[in-house]
């Protein structure tokens, strides 16, 4: 599986001679900046297109507020890349460097997550060596320490989670983390990024049990009896270990699976056409 990149610029939508076996292997070989990582649905269809388009203007704004961004054009640009490439389900990265006028649409082939993700729940660990200079930005500089850190655990572990001196859980490093605690769901309200499944499922939870944005403690975990993590490749992903301690009964939750069918009909109903 190769990434393929291509260039809005002023000559329009070019595809550069940059290539890497991932996403991150290619947004290493850009200027540093803004990003925002996305997937298609029904080969045109992206859920959250608005939401991520806007999170990637209001970052760069936010870091380098001289540095616009035309979203139509960026739009316009994605389903030119998306005609071209005619996958038939895409994971995609955009990226808008600080200091250059391009932006960069990488692409590949989406290849779902293994059917026991999902059947079977996932293993995380945890890290305190790694945080979000500022966390309501997705920049690309964050991309590099937070892959040499998950080098150093163990292959099956899907995700780390960011947890602070004061052992808060915050957050993946590439996704949204929840848990089930005392009969109401519990994910960190600040100093994480607001990731764009983040919010759909947030918004799909609120039907279910009663939502509490405040971070839980490591030491809440054998009291946990429920946990995921979402992003717009993941979805909703259910965790049932955490560094050594087994989440609930070990397996995915009930609230974690309606949650998944709910989200599955979400993004069928609901992607945008790009």
């Amino acid at each position: 599986m190769t990434v393929r990149v291509y260039a809005l610029a002023d000559a329009g939508v070019i595809l550069t001679d940059l290539t890497g076996p991932t996403l991150d292997a290619v947004s290493l070989q850009l200027p540093d900046g803004v990003y925002t990582t996305l997937r298609t649905t029904d080969r045109t269809r992206i859920l959250g297109l608005s939401a991520h388009l806007r999170r990637l203007s209001d970052s760069l704004a936010l870091l380098h507020g001289a540095r616009s961004c035309d979203l139509a054009a960026v739009r316009a640009a994605l389903r030119i890349v998306i005609e071209r490439e005619n996958l038939p389900a895409a994971r995609l990265r955009i990226t808008a460097p600080y200091d250059d006028d391009r932006v960069f649409i990488s692409i590949e082939p989406f290849e779902s997550f293994p059917p026991e993700c999902y059947s079977r729940g996932v293993r995380c660990g945890t890290t305190r060596w790694l945080a979000r200079d500022t966390p309501r930005a997705k920049r690309s500089e964050f991309i590099k320490p937070s892959r040499s850190e998950k080098a150093g655990h163990d292959s099956d572990v899907q995700e780390l989670l960011l947890v602070d001196a004061g052992g808060r859980i915050f957050e993946g490093i590439s996704s949204n983390f929840f848990a089930v605690l005392d009969g109401a769901l519990r994910t960190a309200g600040e100093g994480v990024l607001e990731g764009v499944t983040r919010g759909f499922v947030l918004a799909l939870a609120v039907e279910l049990l009663p939502v509490v944005c405040t971070a839980i403690h490591l030491t809440d975990l054998p009291r946990v009896s429920e946990a995921f993590i979402t992003s717009s490749s993941r979805e909703v992903m259910p965790v049932v270990q955490i560094d050594q301690t087994t989440i609930g009964s070990g397996a995915p939750g009930s609230i974690t699976q309606m949650l998944m069918a709910r989200y599955r009909t979400h993004v069928m109903q609901a992607a945008e056409l790009t």
